[in-house]
């Protein structure tokens, strides 16, 4: 099974929304996902998204590969990511 991070649409139409999700590669685009790791609001004027980095980590290690947008949405939440110290 080849997955695979992308987008997942929500939203209505002129307002989209969507969801980071990981996936096979398979399925549709708004179908069936295996994972849920955050959400992105290219409307909204927060421009916080949300992710679960450590959870995206653990699925590139995996194999799962992401889209494009996806990993410029993953550099970004790891410049804000706060730094973690290494003891």
């Amino acid at each position: 099974m080849s997955t695979v991070i992308r987008l997942r649409r929500e939203g209505t139409r002129n307002r989209p929304f969507y969801r980071i999700v990981v996936a096979d590669k398979a399925r549709a685009r708004d179908g069936k996902f295996i994972e849920l790791l955050g959400s992105y609001d290219p409307v909204g004027k927060n421009q916080e998204s949300p992710l679960k980095l450590d959870r995206v980590e653990y699925w590139i290690s995996k194999g799962a590969r992401a889209t494009d947008t996806v990993k410029t949405l993953i550099k970004k939440a790891k410049k804000k990511a706060p730094a973690v110290a290494v003891a």
